[in-house]
């Protein structure tokens, strides 16, 4: 019994020191890594878990060497904070310790190469013991765009050995990125005597990694439309990035069995004044094929490959043959095209000019010879007032006189368009536009300016005059063939009234202005409302009183239709006093044209009574 009690107790005090030796035990966590560009702020972070408070732990930071020694850089107590002098980052690192989320931070700035290292977190508690964390700092560094070089001459097909390709080469990457080359968005690969890759590193003096890589490859007829680019892979923070080079082509030669002639440009349908670019190859390119094109008489020189018209006219329409003549076997072969150039005449608007009359009716034509269907429209002021070959304005006024401007479009091509304009005069005595206020007031010794604007066929003649017959200075006068704007300038000195006169062979029209001079400083009243408006309100008031009027006259009638109130016949009553003699009725049937009158009684009175 002793003996079974015995081993409970120690079994218990095992499982109590445990416990205790558990819970005592200070623990760090770090991150396997911490990944950063080379110039950029890195933070490492050291979590820990102790009871004790921040006093009671000692914190060190250490990184372990390429040599693999431990080399301190960082402690910290409860009495003192110490960067390690004399080490790479003596002046480069900070250490900040929080100890409500009990976290570690090591700062480091700007971040170089020799700084991818192992470091080491150190916390010692004076009661729960010592642990420690390491995290790897990793530093990354953005290689240069790739550039890619293809070979400056032509490879001839050889079904028995390698021809260069070209050659990639990214530099300044950190770590050393990796070259992939593409045939026509496929990645090259394959046998050593089809395909051959050869890679070469350089360590640059900073550190960093260049690779180059050149491709060979055995060349076939079918790689004359091939597209080889590389593709660069490199690592950074978190992941990996990849960029391409631009595709570069090569220039195979073989023989040729066919020649095929083509318009490169302008694609779709060809028109009078464009830039025809034709192009013509055989299925092969040696350099000793001579190409010429012929059409009708004429015999054309290529320039690589290419034949360029330009500012074509509809007499270049027609067959275009291609001749290729190898010069070393002079075998001869050729291949046709046809082409049609599309043309669009200039637009002729009859008549040329016109000056009509107020109220005559404005008819013109405009037309122009095309290939194609053609869209008129007729513009004025900007805005498309007809469409079609015939422009008619009935009625005319001085708003019809202008610039017309007739656009002969073809709707298949962009830009083939014509223009022609028609001036348009109408003759008329001159109409001077109302102005805003000719009564004004004005301070002395201010400057009015008075603005006269005269519409009129010909051109109306404009002066200023007084009531006494002088004539005023005009200030400034723009004309047109149909119109004048003039303005007066006057400093106002007193009392003023002034004549803007216009004439010309069929009339004449004069407005006057009234100024009156007031002292400085005397307040100015604002402009009333113009009589126009008050026209417009009084206009609208005996709109009114016509649409009451009408509705009465509409209640009345139902009224005397017995259309409302209840009745059902046409009854009239007039009563004055409750007298036998006195009181009628005259009662109308719906079915009969008689009418009675009855006494109070009902009693049908003879006809001499009534």
């Amino acid at each position: 019994m002793d003996a079974r009690l015995s081993a409970s107790l120690l079994a218990g005090l095992v499982v109590l020191l445990h416990g205790f030796t558990a819970w005592a035990v200070v623990e760090v966590n770090m991150e396997d890594r911490v990944e950063v560009f080379k110039g950029e702020t890195a933070q490492i972070t050291c979590m820990y878990t102790s009871d004790d408070g921040i006093g009671a732990l000692t914190i060190q930071w250490f990184y372990v060497s390429r040599t693999g020694e431990k080399q301190k850089i960082y402690y910290q107590d409860a009495t003192r904070q110490e960067v390690d002098r004399g080490t790479q980052f003596t002046d480069r690192i900070t250490v900040n310790v929080t100890a409500a989320t009990r976290e570690v931070v090591l700062t480091i700035t700007d971040v170089q190469l020799k700084d991818q290292l192992e470091f080491i977190c150190l916390v010692k508690s004076l009661t729960d013991g010592v642990s420690e964390g390491r995290t790897n700092l990793l530093v990354f560094e953005r290689p240069d765009f790739p550039t890619i070089e293809d070979v400056q001459t032509g490879i001839y097909v050889n079904k028995d050995t390698l021809s260069k390709i070209g050659s990639c080469e990214v530099k300044n990457g950190f770590p050393k990125p990796n070259i992939t080359w593409y045939q026509n968005n496929m990645p090259l690969g394959g046998p050593s005597d089809v395909v051959k890759i050869v890679h070469s590193t350089t360590m640059e003096s900073s550190g960093l990694f260049s690779v180059r890589s050149e491709l060979s490859l055995k060349v076939m007829k079918e790689d004359k439309d091939t597209q080889f680019y590389c593709e660069v892979t490199y690592l950074v923070p978190g992941g990996t990035r990849m960029t391409e080079t631009n595709p570069i082509n090569i220039t195979v030669y073989y023989p040729s069995t066919a020649v095929h002639v083509w318009v490169e440009s302008p694609k779709g349908k060809i028109k009078e004044g464009d830039t025809i670019m034709f192009h013509c190859y055989g299925n092969g390119n040696t350099p000793s094929s001579v190409y010429v094109i012929r059409h009708e008489e004429t015999e054309y020189g290529l320039d690589s490959n290419m034949l360029v018209l330009e500012n074509v006219t509809r007499l270049q329409s027609g067959d275009y043959e291609c001749m290729s003549t190898d010069m070393e076997t002079y075998e001869e072969l050729s291949g046709n095209t046809t082409v049609f150039v599309n043309y669009l005449d200039p637009a002729v608007v009859l008549p040329v000019d016109m000056e009509m009359a107020q109220g005559e009716e404005l008819t013109a034509t405009c037309n122009a010879l095309s290939s194609l269907q053609t869209h008129t429209a007729w513009f004025k002021d900007g805005r498309e007032v007809s469409v079609g070959h015939t422009l008619t304005v009935k009625d005319a006024t001085f708003d019809t006189a202008g610039t017309y401007k007739c656009v002969v479009t073809v709707p298949e091509i962009d830009g083939m368009e014509r223009m022609e304009t028609l001036r348009v005069n109408v003759k008329g005595a001159p109409e001077i536009r109302k102005p805003e206020d000719t009564d004004i007031k004005a301070s002395l010794a201010d400057t009015v300016n008075l603005t006269c604007y005269v519409r009129g066929f010909p051109t109306p003649s404009v002066i200023w005059t007084t009531p006494d017959g002088k004539v005023l200075e005009t200030t400034s006068q723009t004309e047109t063939e149909d119109s004048v704007d003039s303005v007066m300038s006057v400093e106002v000195t007193s009392d003023l009234t002034a004549f803007c006169n216009a004439s010309n062979v069929y009339g004449a029209d004069a407005v006057t202005f009234n100024i009156k001079a007031v002292q400085a400083g005397t307040a100015i009243p604002p402009k009333k409302i113009r009589k126009e408006g008050r026209g417009v309100i009084i206009a609208v008031i005996i709109i009114c009183l016509l649409l009451l009027a009408i509705l009465g006259s509409v209640l009345y009638f139902l009224y005397k239709k017995g259309k409302i109130c209840g009745r059902s016949g046409k009854q009239d009553f007039t009563k004055d006093k409750s007298s036998k003699d006195n009181i009628v009725v005259e009662m109308k049937s719906d079915n009969t044209e008689e009418a009675v009158l009855l006494g109070v009684n009902g009693e049908k009175l003879p006809p001499s009574n009534q």
